[in-house]
């Protein structure tokens, strides 16, 4: 029988796991990113800049899950409140519960800060993820995000 999920904050030993996870969650995206710029990312979360926190979900001694949280302001409430960056669980582990455990410590993670709540984007084509969601109690959002190139 399996030990239940635990989540906790990313370690420098976990940094091959997490790297396997985070190539699978941009290959799933079909984002090519280099091994510097996953390297960057890795930097990022163990420094907690950016606000970031990395979470790792952790079933019978093994991570099977990563999320990545920030704080972003929202202007137009005059607050800050959080944003997921990522959410992944590898998919050998998707319906063991490690995604709802990811999502609960997110929720904690807020709770803890003063956020009302948290923010992130899906692709409107990932069904099972917005299912997931939404039976979690998380609502889509009538906004459409666009992305601006700043260089030619």
């Amino acid at each position: 029988m399996s030990e239940p999920t635990t989540v906790r904050e990313l370690r420098p030993g976990d940094r091959e796991r997490w790297a396997q996870l985070h190539r699978g969650y941009t290959d799933f995206y079909e984002v090519p990113t280099s091994d510097e710029a996953r390297e960057r990312v890795w930097g990022w979360l163990l420094a907690h800049e950016h606000g970031l926190v990395g979470l790792v979900a952790e079933q019978d001694g093994g991570v099977v899950g990563i999320a990545h949280v920030r704080p972003v302001v929202r202007m137009l409430h005059a607050r800050v409140d959080g944003y997921l960056d990522d959410l992944f669980v590898d998919p050998e582990a998707r319906g063991s519960g490690a995604a709802t455990a990811l999502l609960d410590a997110v929720r904690r993670l807020g709770a803890q800060r003063g956020w009302r709540a948290v923010r992130w984007l899906t692709s409107d084509t990932n069904a099972r993820a917005r299912a997931f969601y939404e039976r979690e109690g998380a609502s889509p959002t009538p906004f459409v995000t666009y992305d601006l190139p700043t260089a030619p």
